[in-house]
């Protein structure tokens, strides 16, 4: 099979893949996280081993950082955003354009930067109070065996 020869794959087979439920495809696809998939004349849907990779990232992505649907719509957006860039900057851009071009990456990078370190915070906010329990037990723990 060839590169233009992909082979297509319909939704269940991607959920399999991808560790989700079909229905959470669709949802994807509403929220725009994922592309709908091409479309047989039977209307069923069809993806491309692209579109799996792209799911299992913004599964990853979601389960690492914990975000919500919101946030990784705004995470996915700001790197189509970043992408889109990237390839003007291949397309032979002015010196001018290329200021442009990496004053708004930069502000795309600052923007997921910004959502990562909330979470990082969150993260570190419940490890310090984990930390606090662990202590107050093992100090329970000493008393007891005094």
């Amino acid at each position: 099979m060839s590169a233009t020869q992909e082979r297509m794959l319909r939704i269940g087979e991607v959920a399999e893949r991808a560790g989700v439920t079909p229905r959470t495809i669709r949802y994807y696809e509403e929220l725009g996280l994922l592309g709908g998939g091409e479309r047989s004349k039977g209307a069923h849907r069809h993806y491309t081993e692209a579109d799996v990779a792209r799911l299992r990232e913004l599964i990853r992505l979601r389960d690492l950082l914990g975000l919500t649907l919101e946030e990784l719509v705004t995470l996915a957006e700001a790197e189509e955003a970043r992408a889109a860039l990237r390839d003007q900057w291949h397309g032979d851009p002015t010196d001018e354009e290329r200021v442009a071009i990496l004053t708004r990456a930069i502000e795309l990078a600052r923007q997921q930067l910004a959502l990562v370190n909330a979470r990082r915070q969150k993260l570190d906010e419940f490890a310090a109070e984990l930390d606090e329990k662990v202590a107050s037990l093992e100090e329970r723990l000493r008393e007891l065996q005094r």
